[in-house]
């Protein structure tokens, strides 16, 4: 029987299940919000790597399979795959094939059934092998590149520092774990390289992942420290221009709302009220929107976060933006605006993707479009914060 024939008859059956199969499984979340197309990859070239193989004809495939798998893993890299998803998505296009051919592969001989399990296993587990290998390359270039990007920002810091010792202890603390993180697992994983014989190795995988989580929290924590320092050295210069702000709104909301489901919590906007356009900096107005909802997000662990905006008296309008979060104390609502400045209720912990530095951001960039911003906020019910701008802003030499 030649089932190579029959498995190329069957090769967009199986694909089109195996799509489905991927999305169906709650352990490769990564794939929830790809199209078809970007789920499908080369997995097609490697089906018909299968297909060459099992020919008695052709013999082996060998070319196909690895330029299959290594495009196949360096995609997956770029895509923000873990290793565990990649391994699930082998494993059901393993269970899929077998499934499509299990009942015509039980009429061939011993021989031929043997042959065809024992050369599709081997197939997916080089498919496997040679697309972790491209999925470390994959990582270890995106490592190189955050280094050399880190390099120049501790340059840009080490200047800020020597030119201001303000706040250096705070930001030392700040940025202590995360850096002794990114260097702990970095000696440790290149320690492992020098002495594995291994070429893919999960362990060294993970060390990877920990050092690019850590290595891009402390690179926001940085670019966060050098807008302050930009900002207060007046550096920052406004760009007026006609600004739709229901467009700008409803554009964060789409941005941020990944981060919303991933806390099944529902993002409002409401700009019925507002002007069709207005004249201000579009750019820093969007950061201040994104900085107070994405703040929301970070501390609502339930209900909704509301975007309202709305045309005040004399010349101005305002954007107000709620949550039903924990809340934040009256004592700490003075100083929340402060670089560095976090609330000391046990409800307002720490987070380990905060910096800190967002609300002060915020109030130096609603300062710079001429406006102003105030809280009301009540623990265990949510806060509101509300910024009001001028409809017009005055150009400033």
């Amino acid at each position: 029987m030649d089932f190579s024939q029959l498995l190329a008859e069957k090769t967009d059956a199986i694909l089109n299940k195996w799509v489905l199969a991927v999305r169906k499984d709650r352990r490769i979340e990564s794939a929830d919000e790809l199209s078809y197309g970007a789920i499908k990859d080369h997995i097609p070239d490697v089906l018909n790597a299968i297909v060459t193989v099992l020919s008695k004809n052709q013999g082996n495939d060998i070319h196909s399979i690895v330029t299959a798998s290594w495009q196949h893993g360096a995609i997956r890299a770029t895509q923000g795959f873990d290793p565990e998803e990649i391994a699930r998505e082998y494993h059901q296009l393993r269970t899929v094939i077998f499934d499509a051919i299990e009942v015509d592969l039980l009429q061939g001989t011993p021989t031929d059934i043997i042959r065809a399990v024992r050369l599709i296993n081997t197939v997916i587990d080089e498919a496997i092998s040679r697309c972790f290998h491209s999925y470390v390359r994959e990582r270890l270039r995106e490592l190189e590149q955050l280094y050399s990007s880190l390099s120049l920002h501790n340059e840009e810091l080490t200047r800020l520092v020597n030119a201001n010792q303000e706040n250096i202890s705070q930001l030392a603390h700040d940025l202590k774990h995360p850096l002794a993180s990114i260097i702990g697992y970095s000696d440790l994983f290149l320690r492992e390289q020098r002495k594995a014989n291994v070429k893919d190795n999960c362990a060294n995988l993970e060390h990877i992942e920990r050092v690019l989580r850590n290595g891009r929290h402390l690179l926001r924590l940085i670019n966060d420290l050098l807008d302050i320092s930009r900002f207060d050295a007046g550096k920052v210069k406004l760009k007026l221009s006609p600004t739709d702000v229901c467009e700008l709104l409803n554009n964060v909301r789409e941005m941020l709302e990944p981060l919303a489901v991933g806390k099944s919590l529902q993002i409002l906007v409401d700009c019925d009220s507002t002007p069709k356009q207005i004249i201000t900096d579009a750019f820093q107005l969007q950061q201040i929107v994104t900085n107070l909802v994405s703040n929301a997000i970070r501390y609502t662990e339930s209900g909704t976060i509301n975007i309202v905006s709305q045309v005040l008296d004399n010349n101005e309008w305002a954007i107000a933006v709620s949550d039903t979060g924990v809340g934040i104390a009256p004592e700490d609502q003075e100083q929340i605006f402060q670089p560095f400045s976090r609330a000391n209720s046990s409800q307002m912990s720490y987070l380990p993707d905060s910096t800190g530095l967002g609300l002060a951001i915020v109030s130096r960039l609603v300062k710079l479009l001429q406006g102003e911003i105030s809280l009301v906020s009540e623990v265990g019910v949510g806060s509101t914060f509300t910024v009001i701008l001028p409809l017009v802003i005055s150009s400033r030499e």
